[in-house]
């Protein structure tokens, strides 16, 4: 059951920084066919559902690693169970990447089972977001 709820949240994240993302981007700027899947703008239209199989067609591809493999050990943990010291280990990885890398590194951090510390999810978001 935990692990259930656990990954309806890291599917609920990943779908609200999606749609953040895709709303910050000019229609011009928007990749053809949809950032996760080749349906997703389908996906907006169509539901959760729908969001669930393209998050799954993302989990069968091979986990993108942003030189972060020390967060691995954090693999389980809720997002409101992290110290200070814990969440600047995330932060420093946040803070050495591209504001196009953020969304991508948001995926591999859910992929890997990885909860992001609350402290840091508004800094991700604003990177997101340019």
């Amino acid at each position: 059951m935990g692990l259930l709820v656990i990954c309806l949240a890291a599917m609920a994240l990943l779908f609200i920084l999606l749609k953040a993302v895709r709303r910050r981007l000019p229609k011009a700027e928007q990749p053809e066919g949809g950032t996760a899947c080749a349906n997703e703008s389908a996906c907006a239209q169509a539901g959760a559902s729908c969001m669930h199989d393209c998050v799954m067609e993302q989990a069968v591809k091979e986990i993108e690693y942003f030189d972060d493999e020390e967060l691995d050990a954090y693999k389980g943990r809720k997002s409101d169970s992290y110290t200070d010291e814990e969440a600047a280990q995330f932060a420093e990885v946040l803070y050495t990447m591209r504001p196009s890398e953020v969304k991508d590194w948001t995926a591999s951090l859910i992929l890997r089972g990885i909860s992001m510390p609350d402290q840091i999810k508004d800094e991700a978001i604003m990177l997101m977001e340019g």
